[in-house]
């Protein structure tokens, strides 16, 4: 091991949330690695590998040495930590408890399909060694778009994953993408998407707009017939999706830098303002406070 306390594998992906965490890799890259829309883990460095038990908890260990109790969030890498066993991720928030006693809230992705094979009762054991809230890429509710990007989910599999963790009492903060489904597809990936909330009522919901910095080449295999939604497009979609949210109490945020209109609120107490927002904006997009494309950093 290097004088570094950690090995990083670049490039390192972490949620914006998650900008003053302790970024700690327990897996490099994703053990799914198939969604066609995903550039994240395709970097040959980046093939998944659990990492070593001894090399992690190591880390811990010399965290602890170096940074004492200042940590106060960490965020498990890489794509998704969830797929390692219990033990495995017991025995890690363990170690953190002992050697990063400031820490308040430990993070990670999770692919629903890791969750598969874990019961209620073993993740209710690791909420209560600290895991507190995970990243959930739902991406889509409508079983069309799913299939044709490679998904390996489907709405039941999904909103499955999300009950199993609201049961165990770890948060969930669940990510839909904005235009995924393309201008065939885009109405009943709206409508499938606030179904799949309503049935989920997560505590956090995130929209993101689906690009390909790198192309859209690996997409099209599955998906020749897709085709981007405009500015236009994309908010009428997203104003369509949020009239379908029957929320009670989630934090919604579409503020990333992929997003062409910032929209911040909870839901449901916000969804009659954001809907304002939207359909202002859809009526006169030339006078809407619109992300400039130069600034959305893609």
């Amino acid at each position: 091991m290097t004088d570094a306390p950690i090995r990083y594998v670049e490039p390192v992906f972490r949620p914006p949330s998650e900008a003053d965490s302790l970024i700690l890799p327990v897996t490099d890259g994703c053990s799914w690695n198939g969604c066609t829309f995903c550039e994240m883990y395709t970097a040959p460095q980046k093939r998944f590998r659990p990492r070593g038990e001894e090399e992690v908890l190591e880390s811990i260990r010399r965290c602890g040495e170096q940074f004492g109790a200042g940590v106060k969030r960490v965020f498990l890498a890489d794509g998704d930590a969830m797929t390692l066993s219990t033990r495995r991720l017991a025995n890690i928030l363990e170690a953190m408890r002992r050697n990063l006693p400031g820490v308040r809230r430990v993070s990670s992705y999770c692919l629903p399909r890791n969750l598969r094979k874990k019961s209620a009762n073993e993740l209710r054991e690791l909420a209560d060694l600290g895991l507190s809230l995970v990243y959930v890429g739902a991406e889509s509710g409508d079983n069309d778009v799913l299939a044709r990007v490679n998904k390996g989910e489907t709405f039941d599999t999904t909103r499955e994953a999300l009950e199993k963790l609201q049961e165990a009492g770890i948060k969930r903060s669940v990510m839909i993408l904005n235009g995924l489904g393309g201008a065939a597809l885009s109405r009943q990936h709206a409508l499938n998407s606030a179904a799949l909330m309503n049935a989920a009522q997560p505590e956090y919901l995130a929209t993101l707009v689906v690009s390909f910095p790198k192309g859209e080449t690996r997409l099209r295999e599955n998906f020749p017939d897709w085709e981007p939604l405009s500015v236009l497009g994309l908010m009428q979609e997203m104003e369509l999706f949020v009239s379908g949210l029957e929320l009670k109490r989630t934090i919604f945020r579409s503020d990333h830098a992929s997003n062409w209109l910032v929209l911040r609120g909870t839901l449901g107490a916000d969804k009659s303002r954001m809907l304002r927002e939207l359909r202002s904006a859809i009526a006169a997009p030339e006078t809407a406070p619109l992300r400039p494309a130069w600034a959305r950093g893609l």
